[in-house]
């Protein structure tokens, strides 16, 4: 049987890995600069990790959400300490577009209302709802199209306004911390803060897809929480499992459980859960934010003002890096010549950067200066 050839693939084979680094099959080192997507948070095999999911793993991997699962609650009681919610409550599931579904849901629920806004650029997953307000026409199958979502321009307070006044079927707003296939776009603050000041006013959820850019990547826990609103659902994934498949809501105080209302096989399972512990632990004890920051305005420092790049965009390590020409070619070169895996976006000249929490000073200077040596010759 053969593979669904969807995915165009990079002709490189990881067998290994540590930290920021990974070996292919023949013992090739590589510097990952991209972690599958933002995914790898604290680094590769980091000792904690395989501690705790070993641990875990010797003594009961699986069971759903039939029985009590008491490392569910831990990992609550540590998201309390370290993402500014103590308040809010926390659902889990398995990835960002479900946890993303959740939190459309819950908001329909919530507010007896239908339509929910998205705008442009916006990437929130590949199923039914969170396709329908991701902004990429092809992955939109004919089943998933509905007048339910409603685009708006990006950063756009006045379209924003506009909106409100005409329409009073709206459920919920949601846009990302920062867009992430979308080319690290940046939300500014006034555009945050007026989504926020909207919802409220209006009865409307505000919900903060984290996906990408929470758990730490932008030097704060949430993106959003450099713009100081705060979203009545917050969604999460990627860097919260460093590779383990988990992901999450956090739901304001406003909205009240019941039996049944959401639910999910796999989502909180105990192995998921040992997972998201230790990211937890690692990035408080290894003050991963701080981290974040002053390397990400480290790489940023190197590389301004070089030759062939327009514009840089980021905010802690998630960084995007526009090339005055499409930057599949430079990407390619970044790891044919320098064994150096970064990221696109659907923006072509946009560079992907989105290294591990930890990654070191010396390693993204290794990642500059390459790129500038390739980019002079141009």
């Amino acid at each position: 049987m053969k593979l669904f050839d969807v995915y165009p693939l990079i002709d490189v084979t990881p067998a290994k890995a540590e930290g920021s680094y990974f070996w292919d099959e023949n013992g090739t080192e590589y510097l990952d600069l991209y972690g599958g997507h933002a995914v790898i948070s604290i680094g590769h095999s980091h000792p904690t990790y395989v501690k705790y999911i070993t641990e875990q793993l010797n003594n009961i991997g699986f069971y759903s959400n039939y029985v009590k699962i008491p490392i569910q609650n831990q990992v609550a009681e540590q998201l309390t300490k370290l993402s500014g919610y103590p308040d809010y409550t926390l659902f889990l599931c398995n990835s960002g577009a479900e946890a993303n579904e959740n939190a459309i849901k819950l908001a329909s629920f919530h507010t007896g209302k239908k339509k929910i806004i998205y705008f442009s650029g916006a990437f929130h997953g590949r199923t039914a709802a969170a396709v329908a307000c991701t902004d990429n026409p092809k992955i939109v199958a004919p089943v998933n199209q509905s007048e339910n979502f409603i685009k708006l321009p990006f950063n756009d307070l006045e379209a924003l306004e506009n909106e409100f006044k005409t329409n009073s079927d709206i459920a919920g707003v949601i846009v990302e911390g920062i867009q992430g296939v979308g080319g690290v776009q940046i939300p500014t603050t006034e555009f945050l803060q007026k989504i926020q000041q909207l919802c409220n006013e209006n009865n409307v959820v505000f919900i903060a897809d984290e996906i990408q850019s929470g758990f730490g990547r932008s030097g704060k826990f949430f993106s959003h929480q450099q713009a100081g609103v705060t979203p009545d659902i917050i969604s999460m994934a990627k860097g919260m499992g460093n590779g383990f498949p988990v992901a999450g809501i956090l739901i304001s105080p406003k909205f009240k459980a019941s039996y049944g209302l959401l639910g999910t096989t796999f989502g909180g399972n105990f192995l998921a859960c040992a997972a998201t512990k230790a990211v937890l632990e690692v990035i408080e004890e290894e003050n991963l934010l701080q981290n974040a920051q002053e390397v990400g305005d480290y790489l940023v420092s190197l590389l301004q003002n070089q030759k062939n790049i327009n514009e840089i965009r980021y905010q802690g390590l998630m960084i995007g890096i526009d090339l005055a020409f499409p930057c599949n070619e430079v990407r390619t070169r970044l790891v044919k010549e320098h064994k150096m895996l970064t990221g696109n976006a659907s923006t072509p000249n946009t560079l992907r950067v989105l290294p591990a929490l930890n990654v070191k000073k010396e390693d993204v200077k290794k990642f500059a200066d390459a790129l500038i040596q390739i980019l002079n010759e141009y």
